[in-house]
């Protein structure tokens, strides 16, 4: 009788695979599922996992292993930094009758550990840094979400977010710009997140 089921890891998809019947093509295959699937970028589900994406590939993250979904954070970088992303965007794919009023939710959670299936026991926020990632392009007729020129981000050490006086929930664009000192460029994101964790070390040495 089996007892536990054990995490199952997965590796990259050429995206060849068919489906099949018990070895029978179906003549489709991943590649068509990821088609269907991922393909409307102003989505904010997809919008969300692509900005992650972005900054994975501008942090310098490997990009040879699968997205892992359950993880209290959504990235780690080669010098083991945890990041947090948020999305947000002005236009999206639906009629609107102006653009979104952007803000991103901050709230504090309880970690999950997928290869034990338990919660922590305290919310808190799990990363060291903060990426709030904002396609910010206005002209619906040549939005382009595969252009990071469209894209800007905004760093923040995940301590300047627990010490603010505000809500602990949510943030908008405004107190962003303000507590993050603007926005900055795909370019440069790796040299500020790096800059964002030292800042992080120092903040939470300075409240301990």
């Amino acid at each position: 009788m089996i007892t536990e089921l054990p995490r199952i890891t997965q590796e990259p998809r050429p995206g060849t695979e068919p489906l099949h019947v018990d070895g029978e093509s179906l003549d489709v295959c991943v590649l068509d599922f990821w088609r269907w699937s991922a393909s409307d970028l102003l989505s904010n589900a997809t919008r969300g996992r692509f900005a992650e994406f972005i900054i994975a590939k501008a942090l310098g993250i490997p990009l040879d292993e699968v997205r892992d979904e359950w993880r209290a954070f959504d990235l780690l970088t080669p010098e083991g930094i945890k990041v947090e992303v948020k999305s947000s965007g002005y236009i999206q794919s639906w009629f609107q009758k102006k653009p979104t009023a952007i803000s991103y939710g901050v709230p504090k959670t309880r970690g999950w550990n997928p290869d034990t299936n338990l919660q922590d026991a305290e919310a808190r926020r799990q990363a060291d840094v903060y990426v709030f990632a904002l396609l910010a392009h206005l002209d619906h007729t040549t939005i382009d979400p595969l252009n990071v020129k469209q894209w800007v981000f905004f760093v923040l050490p995940t301590a300047a977010l627990d010490q603010r006086e505000r809500s602990q929930h949510s943030i908008t664009l405004k107190s962003l710009e303000a507590l993050s000192e603007g926005s900055i460029t795909y370019e440069e994101l790796r040299a500020k997140v790096l800059s964002a964790y030292e800042k992080q070390g120092l903040m939470i040495g300075l409240t301990s």
